[in-house]
């Protein structure tokens, strides 16, 4: 068949499945991110990006988890895929056909490797027929799973048309009959010195089996094995090159049947499906990650997307990054809930140092961010809503080349953010104007909370200056807690209460006997 009449037939393989990731049948490409990279550092988003994606370089699957969706309907339909690979049946099946098609990519990588003719095509020929079998077991397992998802449902129905196409099953049936031609291959080859010569088995005994049965009477006790192995390799030496080269001639009809299949079906692979192949780890690697951290008792669940309004909450969420360092040396991990109703829209974070604020800031813009991309997030409920931007502000080392101080690094970065957010982005502050007078940072956060109230952004503000909790009837205080009865213990919730600075520094003071009233009691005496 000519190579014109092969792209003919896959050509007619087609169907109204695209992609995996996004519904309809023209997918996009992988995007670009669409948050600054420095929001990943802030909110250790790359730490949890980096563990997902361990061991699965060769799919590259960054891209993907650096885009998040401004649709709703696309995480719904990422939410159905998760949901569908909750069900071991359906996430069996899919993992064998990852493995069976990195095999595939194993073997065709070897295949461009190779260098003699003859071997390449051999080896090209095995890939085909492997890849045949794992498409069709792809899609009888999916028609035995019985998926619920638009997506694995489309993808079902066109493997079954691709698989019934007029270029799937010529390529399979001729790359069989092919392969079966090459079974009946026979030759001998006679070595003589430096001579080999090539030539057309006759039917000759196998003497080897002979020898064995003559010496096999005088066997007394289990003897060693003294036979050689050769090599079992795909790569072939000059000398085994020349006498395949040797067969060929002898054979010339099958081996140019080899060599037409070859170079007609050089690239076989379906680009549907080999997007499929690698779209799919997306799925795969994240729930492998939070499968360990879900043995551990830790709630994950689907958030309710909205882009309606601004009444987001959390229960039992956690920062997702710190957990899956935790886990594995046994520590607990404190699960924090939020919620913002009505005309609220700044979470004032206050309390103790070390109380967990960071952390709490951390987890809410990871789970908003994860759930941008259609995933599972942390928590047992959540209800969030969909971004356009994320933009995040966290202390930095000072910059000795800029000639600059902290104040006015914090004052250009804030003013870059308020440029930049419109009503649909999330604000993360942590900790800024930390180098200033308090009357300063007072001032200074005074005007940015009103810059923010007027955009009507979500925002997370961690701050020593407990009185920015209650400028704004936008703004909601939540507080670190600490142990009631020993002050310097933290109990890492974060909870909806006053701002009570005062009242952790007087429970300190109270603790080390440095009130007023002991003091005084103390120079009396």
């Amino acid at each position: 068949m000519t190579t014109t009449a092969i792209a003919e037939l896959r050509a007619g393989a087609h169907g109204a499945f695209g992609s995996i990731l996004f519904p309809g049948p023209e997918p996009p490409g992988d995007g670009q991110a669409r948050e600054a990279a420095l929001i990943f550092s802030d909110l250790n988003l790359d730490q949890i990006i980096h563990a997902v994606t361990a061991g699965r370089d060769d799919y590259d699957l960054k891209p993907f988890f650096h885009a998040p969706l401004r649709d709703v309907d696309t995480i719904i339909y990422r939410h159905e895929v998760v949901r569908d690979l909750d069900r071991p049946r359906v996430a069996d099946a899919l993992r064998r056909f990852a493995q069976r098609f990195r095999e595939l990519r194993q073997h065709l990588t070897l295949v461009s490797n190779l260098r003699y003719q003859h071997n390449r095509n051999g080896w090209l020929l095995h890939s085909a027929i492997i890849y045949c079998e794992t498409v069709l077991s792809l899609q009888s397992d999916l028609r035995h799973a019985d998926p619920n998802s638009r997506g694995l449902l489309a993808l079902r129905d066109y493997l079954i048309d691709y698989t019934a196409s007029d270029y799937f099953t010529e390529l399979f049936a001729e790359a069989k009959r092919i392969k079966a031609a090459l079974s009946t291959v026979r030759y001998c080859v006679l070595i003589s010195g430096l001579t080999v010569r090539v030539r057309r088995y006759e039917d000759e005994a196998d003497y080897s089996a002979e020898v064995a049965q003559c010496f096999d009477k005088f066997r007394q006790r289990a003897a060693a094995d003294y036979r050689v192995a050769f090599p079992d390799s795909a790569n072939t030496d000059h000398v085994e090159a020349e006498i395949l080269d040797g067969v060929a001639r002898l054979y010339p009809q099958i081996f140019a049947e080899l060599d037409e299949f070859c170079m007609v079906n050089a690239d076989f692979q379906d680009q549907v499906i080999k997007r499929f192949d690698r779209e799919i780890q997306f799925y795969l690697a994240y729930l492998e990650f939070i499968d360990k951290l879900k043995s551990a008792g830790l709630p994950f669940c689907y958030p309710r997307i909205t882009t309606k309004d601004k009444a987001v909450h959390v229960r039992d969420g956690f920062d997702l990054a710190l957990a899956a360092k935790l886990i594995p040396e046994k520590s607990s991990i404190v699960c924090n809930d939020f919620h913002l109703r009505g005309n609220e829209r700044i979470l004032v974070i206050s309390g103790p140092n070390q109380g967990g604020k960071t952390t709490f800031a951390r987890a809410f813009g990871q789970i908003h961010f994860l759930a941008s991309l259609g995933l599972p997030v942390p928590g047992s409920d959540a209800r969030l809503f969909l971004f356009d931007r994320m933009f995040t502000h966290f202390a930095r080392e000072e910059d000795v080349t800029t000639l600059r101080g902290a104040l006015a690094n914090d004052l250009l970065r804030i003013a870059a953010i308020l440029d930049h957010a419109t009503f649909d982005s999330i604000i993360i502050l942590n900790e800024i104007f930390n180098s200033t007078t308090i009357h300063d940072a007072k001032f200074l956060g005074r005007k940015i909370i009103d810059k923010i109230v007027g955009l009507d952004a979500l925002c997370v503000w961690v701050t020593f200056v407990d009185e920015l909790a209650s400028v704004s009837e936008k703004t909601v205080s939540m507080v670190s807690t600490i142990v009631p009865h020993n002050p310097a213990l933290r109990t890492y919730k974060v909870v909806r209460k006053p701002a009570d600075g005062l009242a952790y520094a007087l429970a300190i003071a109270e603790k080390y006997g440095l009130t007023y009233e002991r003091l005084m009691e103390r120079l009396k005496s």
